[in-house]
């Protein structure tokens, strides 16, 4: 089973955080599209997607949808004063030339060094790997936002990832909802736990070895 909503939403409200005014931001597909919510308006972070925005807004109400203008991953979109719009070249030039302070992005795997799987699903048509490798490598700081087991229970924070990898050693943070780990050359420092989950679970559900903050928090 996936994340419920309030789950979700969850990890979205703590990734955003790590956002400090004036940031560019990518923000991937599923969970990342969530953090625009919980952002405030006089903040000026201007949120980027591949398919060609700089200034996307918070997720529109229902009935207030505008039929052509989306983010990268298909969900509807609004856009906050000062938006442009451009071609995916211009897209990943900003990616390239190191111009994003944050990405937020997906994961299917993190090993316990900071290596990234999120592009082939296990049983399912893959086109490509999309443009996860660029963020990967050329974002300022890369944040995974991700469920912390698979729908089968099995850990996706593990000591190797088993998955084809999008990027090495390119993971600063993961936020799941259960916890919070930072990746350290030591290895994966856990600094939060999230209500209702309780460290021996967290330790439990996890696939590598964790070093324990002095000051671990549990986040409501």
């Amino acid at each position: 089973m996936g994340l419920k909503m309030d789950q979700r939403n969850m990890i979205a409200r703590r990734a955003a955080r790590e956002i400090r005014p004036g940031m560019a931001v990518n923000l991937g597909i599923g969970i990342p599209e969530l953090v625009t919510d919980f952002v405030p308006n006089d903040w000026n972070v201007m949120f980027h997607s591949v398919n060609g925005i700089l200034g996307i807004g918070p997720t529109p109400s229902k009935g207030h949808e505008h039929p052509y203008l989306s983010s990268a991953g298909g969900s509807p979109a609004t856009l906050v004063p000062g938006a442009s719009f451009f071609d995916s070249t211009i897209a990943y030039g900003m990616i390239r030339r190191g111009k994003l302070d944050v990405a937020m992005i997906g994961g299917l795997q993190v090993s316990r060094k900071g290596h990234l799987a999120n592009w082939v699903v296990p049983g399912k048509r893959v086109y490509g790997i999309g443009g996860g490798a660029e963020l990967a490598l050329y974002a300022k700081r890369v944040i995974v936002l991700m469920s912390h087991v698979t729908e089968a229970g099995e850990p996706k924070i593990v000591k190797e990832c088993t998955l084809p990898l999008t990027a090495k050693n390119c993971i600063d943070l993961i936020i799941t909802e259960m916890a919070v780990m930072e990746v350290t050359e030591e290895g994966l420092l856990l600094t939060e736990v999230m209500y209702p989950y309780t460290l021996e679970e967290v330790i439990g559900n996890t696939g590598a070895p964790l070093y324990i903050s002095e000051q671990l928090q549990t986040v409501d």
